[in-house]
């Protein structure tokens, strides 16, 4: 194995750009484009309300039950983020791909109508119409390249919503196909 100057983790070789001729971080975004993922906003309070669209949302351990997911330290969200105590994990619908849409966009003003929200527990602003949400209390920011993976423990939720989920697949949002 050998430690990646780009990730700085070890197990990607970065002497050989391999045989498409991408280079190792065009290679991991090729990769991830044929991952399909769940579709999650990420929200926390503060001086203004943030919020981003995440696809790398993970369940880590049920006892305590941790989450994790990765936020880009120059997106807007993250000087919130940073500093927030809580955030809100909200799983997308099949019929929130303009949700999702909004909250990715650079520059939107996410909180701004048509989003329905409110404040929930612990200032956190919720989502109104999603298939679940928890709020989660942070307890690990770990650097990872020029993002930082967020440790977060589930403090309260509601997994009731109604429909199915909404998945990232090859750089679009896509329903699940019967």
């Amino acid at each position: 194995m050998t430690a990646s100057p780009d990730l700085g983790a070890p197990g990607l070789d970065t002497s050989d750009v391999g045989a498409a001729g991408l280079d190792a971080p065009e290679l991991l975004r090729s990769v991830f484009r044929r991952h399909a993922a769940g579709v999650a906003v990420i929200t926390a309070g503060g001086s203004r309300p943030a919020g981003f669209t995440a696809t790398s949302l993970t369940s880590v351990a049920a006892t305590p039950p941790l989450v994790s997911f990765g936020v880009g330290t120059g997106s807007s969200s993250w000087p919130v983020l940073a500093e927030a105590e809580h955030v809100g994990v909200h799983i997308l619908g099949e019929h929130q791909r303009e949700l999702a849409a909004t909250f990715a966009r650079s520059g939107a003003d996410r909180f701004a109508a048509p989003t329905r929200w409110r404040t929930g527990p612990h200032g956190v602003p919720l989502l109104e119409g999603v298939l679940a949400w928890m709020v989660c209390r942070v307890v690990a920011r770990v650097p990872a390249g020029d993002h930082r993976v967020v440790l977060a423990e589930a403090v309260a939720g509601d997994p009731t919503g109604d429909g199915r989920p909404l998945l990232y697949h090859q750089g679009r949002f896509n329903g699940l196909r019967d």
